[in-house]
């Protein structure tokens, strides 16, 4: 993590930290212990039940003043003409308006625009966890008007010290700007988050440190952002779930083990350093009864030792080497324990997935809870076994904690396990998962994650990414960090549809032939239909035989990546103008032509209406006759 002096600005090029991977509706807890609780003395909206899906706050500033439970901490806030104005007089001043009340699980979401800046680095944010009256330490989500700069969006801290800690940075795919609306919106499950920049995620963080009654609030510096639309929704907590269009939750299987010993120390620094958002270990009890990372039951293959980890004291473990036998540079690495590795992570940053290898006594099970509530840890730490009695000890002892269940084939309901285990996430072997796709969406649909194990190239995680999966634990972290960037980047592929002809609120008169037509992408079949009745693209439209008034033209597009819909409605006109043109392409009678312009001409429409049903399908058609008609009695009545 980088740390800003107070004076500097906010997540300047030769201070930003590397942005880590993207991805998911929520993965990960946090990379420090949750910050000190701050006293808030302003009042906010009061507290009220709420529950995943409720709107907690929706605000589009139509009452032309600031709302009610709205706290203008600092700068100028104004609402006009439907939005809300904030207005930073120097890049030095953070002017922020607090609103809302705490939340552990919420969608915080509002359309932006850079009204004017002092520089293409000034910036506005969304204000994840503030206190109510502004005082710091508080945590923000940031966008500059230059978007697409390496730090154009950020996840960043102002600590008490008035020091900026900017953990992640990343790139969008277009430039702010000035007076272009965008829609942002931030997810934030704990201490975990993403950055969405209209419709897809940009970024994501592990390190929020979250207080115990910090608001929503929204920022502007250096310039006047305005902002609109403003809506806090809560959301449930299992944030594993991968949003669609989200990339994978990347989990380490024992470190980066590919590329250092695993289960140790320095397998774990390589992981972090690599942008994983989970390290994988294994957990078992020496003879002593101290919990030591290892996944054999003997020590015998990754240290130079022999024996089962059952019969060895904590003392014996520690002398062993395990590294030596990975490589030379690795000599002297020893078997952590796994305080040694909860500590690491709290003060370095990470989180852990933890197995449970093998069979554990209920009391062994409680001493790997002790000593995760030991080393502050319990928010960042998620537990998983293929033992079921050692998830129903850690549900018993420690309900707050996630479960996995891992799975080396599927059960026939892996629903009605997951409900009975109470599981957070259910695990199995990808390619058994691979197998039966069809569970994911169930597992879903009742709130569960799925984590496939242990899978190690691009054309599986493309395979597992199609069919829903959440997160995967791998030997190649590094690697699928970057495939998850280069899933980020893709073009869109999802379909898009405008109807370009006729335009929306056309307003057409008679004498117009407009055609059908369809700007559409990513598009394998278009269909068309006027008020309701098949129609084509590219048909040309006879405005003679429709009737006056309303037409709607719907259109949907299916494609690889779904479908998309679009209407426009159109009105054909009554008008003296468009009478004339029917009457003279009717087809009828030139001596009726000549006494029907007669009457059209001197504004006789009452008269034309009764003279034309009198001809119908006598010297005027009577397909044209009745048109003819209805057109000049609804002149008549003008």
């Amino acid at each position: 993590m980088t740390v800003l002096s107070a004076s500097s600005p906010l997540g300047r090029d030769e201070t930003r930290f590397v942005a880590t991977r993207t991805r998911a509706a929520a993965v990960v807890a946090a990379l420090a212990v949750t910050g000190a609780a701050v006293a808030v003395t302003v009042a906010t909206s009061p507290p009220a039940t709420a529950g995943p899906g409720t709107v907690v706050v929706s605000e589009n500033f139509t009452s032309g003043s600031l709302p009610a439970g709205w706290n203008a901490v600092d700068g100028a806030w104004k609402v006009e003409n439907g939005r809300l104005y904030g207005t930073s007089a120097s890049s030095g001043e953070n002017n922020k308006v607090t609103f809302g009340r705490h939340l552990d699980d919420f969608r915080l979401e509002a359309t932006m625009r850079f009204e004017s800046v002092s520089a293409t680095t000034r910036w506005a944010s969304l204000g994840i966890d503030v206190p109510a009256n502004g005082a710091t330490p508080w945590w923000i989500a940031t966008m500059r008007s230059g978007t697409t700069a390496a730090n154009g969006l950020e996840f960043a801290q102002r600590t008490t010290a008035n020091a900026w800690v900017v953990t992640n940075t990343a790139s969008a795919p277009y430039a702010a700007g000035t007076g272009r609306d965008v829609r942002v919106a931030v997810e934030v499950h704990g201490n975990q988050a993403r950055w969405i920049f209209d419709g897809r995620e940009a970024m994501r963080t592990n390190s929020l440190q979250r207080s115990a009654n910090g608001v929503q609030a929204l920022f502007v510096n250096g310039g006047t952002v305005s902002y609109d639309d403003v809506i806090v929704t809560e959301l449930a907590p299992n944030g594993y779930i991968r949003p669609e269009g989200s990339p994978f939750t990347v989990i380490a299987h024992r470190g980066a083990s590919a590329a250092a010993p695993e289960n140790t120390l320095v397998a774990q620094e390589i992981a972090r350093r690599g942008g994983a958002d989970w390290i994988e270990n294994d957990v078992q009890p020496s003879k002593d009864g101290i919990p030591f990372i290892l996944h054999d039951s003997t020590v015998d293959r990754t240290t130079d030792g022999t024996g089962s980890i059952r019969n060895l004291t904590a003392a014996q473990i520690k002398a062993l080497d395990a590294g030596s036998w990975f490589g030379p540079h690795y000599v002297g690495e020893r078997v952590p324990t796994l305080a040694e590795q909860l500590a690491d992570l709290r003060t370095r940053g990470g989180n852990l997935l933890v197995e449970i290898k093998g069979r554990h006594t209920r009391d062994e099970v409680a001493t790997i809870i002790r000593v995760i509530r030991d080393e502050q840890m319990m928010g960042r730490v998620f537990i998983q076994s293929f033992e079921v009695d050692a998830l129903r000890y850690t549900y018993e002892l420690a309900p707050e904690l996630p479960l996995g269940l891992l799975r080396s084939s599927l059960d026939a309901d892996p629903v009605a396990i997951a409900k009975e285990l109470h599981l957070t996430a259910y695990n199995p072997d990808g390619n058994a998962l691979l197998g039966r796709p069809e569970v994911v969406a169930p597992l879903h649909a009742a709130g569960v994650a799925v984590m496939a194990w242990t899978m190690d190239s691009a054309g599986l995680w493309q395979r597992l990414e199609r069919i829903g999966t959440d997160a995967i634990i791998t030997n190649r972290a590094s690697e699928l960090v970057g495939w998850n960037s280069a899933f980020v980047q893709r073009p869109d592929a999802r379909p898009t549809v405008e109807i370009t002809s006729p335009a929306n609120g056309a307003r057409l008169d008679r004498a117009q032939s407009p055609v059908i037509a369809v700007a559409a992408t990513n598009a394998d079949t278009v269909t068309v239909t006027l008020d309701g009745g098949k129609s084509a693209v590219g048909r040309k439209l006879d405005l003679v035989k429709l009737t006056a008034g309303r037409h709607t033209i719907s259109t949907e597009v299916t494609g690889p990546e779904g479908t998309a819909t679009a209407t426009s409605t159109f009105t054909v006109t009554v008008s003296q103008a468009g009478l004339g043109y029917l009457l003279l392409t009717s087809g009828a009678d030139p001596a009726a032509i000549n006494t029907m312009t007669v009457k059209l001409a001197h504004a006789q429409y009452a008269e034309l209406a009764t003279y034309v049903d009198r001809q119908a399908g006598r010297l005027v058609p009577a397909e044209a006759a009745s048109v003819i008609a209805a057109d000049a009695r609804t002149l008549a009545l003008k």
